[in-house]
């Protein structure tokens, strides 16, 4: 193998693909990224298992091979890389040489033959711009469950209903669904993205400015753009009928400054317990909306702040955590509050936008 390519195309892929390099003690060449120079470009491979990246960017080929080189090492050499220079690299007795102006560097290759194929994944396709699937997915992954006790919470849940691509996600405690509107999309019974895969989606395509292109079946999903093809396994399972905890009306409703309620909850949180208790107290009909927390090593805290405020009164604790992880996903300088009872879910939601909603379980006090 003999290539001359850019330094910075493949400083870039060999950090896209550096991190889904996996550990595996069984097959130690899964913590390597396989180069495969032919035609007119070079591909970078890498994978875990669960999820699989191929980068493929342009190169002068002056003699084709594939070589599987360890992925932290590439990382680290080509992050200490002079850029805007051509590099070339070239395969001498099983070793890499790579050559800059001001570079001579030799690396160890590894065996390649078990180096995992990346599944090319066949069955039904849409397009969708990739800003609006990374707003998607930022706006309810932090909701997952972080355990894979229940695998099929342990995910973000993708379906589609006429012009919506709905995302969802809940760890039990919390649920948060965004919908994003896109015209004539096929139906979508749904997709279960693991967890844990879900952060790297969000690393490989949140700067690309294109369309992606997905495609899925009962077991993987893929996503494509410009030379990048990312590939994860999905959850064999079925997300809990959600809709239907989703209050339909409530008896007590506040609006206030998404800015106010902030900054009350970060107060609130320096005095909260060990449990991360915020206790949130509305009386419409006294025009107070208070947040206090307590905490015997600190001290104590209330602030009320202004609103519109109406319904019954009503007085629930919740986590501060789950409560402050919402406000990244609305947009809307004010939000709504809407409640029924002490023992059943907040609500959340911006005042200008229905894209967006998030219910929280209340704590028990």
């Amino acid at each position: 193998m003999k290539i001359e390519c850019s330094v910075d195309k493949i400083k870039n892929a060999i950090f896209l693909s550096e991190k889904i390099t996996g550990k595996n003690l069984t097959l130690p060449v899964l913590s390597s990224i396989l180069l495969t120079a032919s035609g007119k470009s070079l591909k970078l491979r890498a994978t875990n298992l669960s999820l699989g990246i191929e980068v493929e960017i342009p190169a002068k080929i002056e003699k084709e091979g594939v070589m599987a080189i360890s992925g932290q090492t590439l990382a680290g050499i080509f992050t200490n890389l002079f850029q805007n220079e051509n590099i070339v690299l070239e395969e001498e007795n099983g070793n890499l040489l790579i050559k800059t102006k001001k570079s001579k560097i030799k690396l160890k290759g590894q065996a390649y033959d078990d180096f995992p194929t990346i599944p090319i994944v066949e069955g039904k396709s849409f397009e969708i711009e990739s800003k609006k699937l990374i707003e998607g997915i930022k706006s309810v992954y932090y909701s997952s469950s972080v355990s894979d006790i229940k695998p099929e919470i342990s995910s973000v849940y993708i379906y589609s209903n006429e012009d919506n691509l709905i995302f969802v996600s809940t760890d039990s405690f919390r649920l948060a669904e965004k919908r994003i509107k896109i015209k004539g999309i096929d139906e979508i019974p749904g997709i279960l993205i693991p967890f844990k895969n879900v952060s790297e989606i969000l690393r490989v395509f949140s700067d690309k400015p294109e369309e992606l292109k997905v495609c899925f079946n009962k077991n993987q999903i893929s996503f494509s753009a410009d030379g990048v093809y990312l590939t994860s396994r999905v959850i064999d399972g079925v997300f809990p009928d959600y809709r239907q905890i989703i209050p339909k009306e409530s008896k007590t409703d506040a609006v206030v400054l998404k800015q106010d309620l902030l900054n009350a909850l970060k107060l609130s949180n320096i005095f909260s317990d060990k449990f991360n208790q915020v206790n949130l107290s509305i009386k419409p009909k006294e025009k107070v909306f208070e947040l206090s927390s307590s905490n015997n090593d600190v001290g104590e805290n209330k602030t009320e702040l202004d609103g519109a405020l109406s319904g019954e009164s009503v007085e629930v604790s919740f986590n501060y955590k789950y409560f402050f992880d919402s406000f990244q996903s609305i947009n809307s300088d004010s939000i709504s509050v809407r409640l029924n009872q002490s023992s059943k879910p907040m609500v959340l939601s911006g005042v200008s936008d229905n894209s967006f909603i998030y219910l929280i379980m209340p704590m028990n006090r």
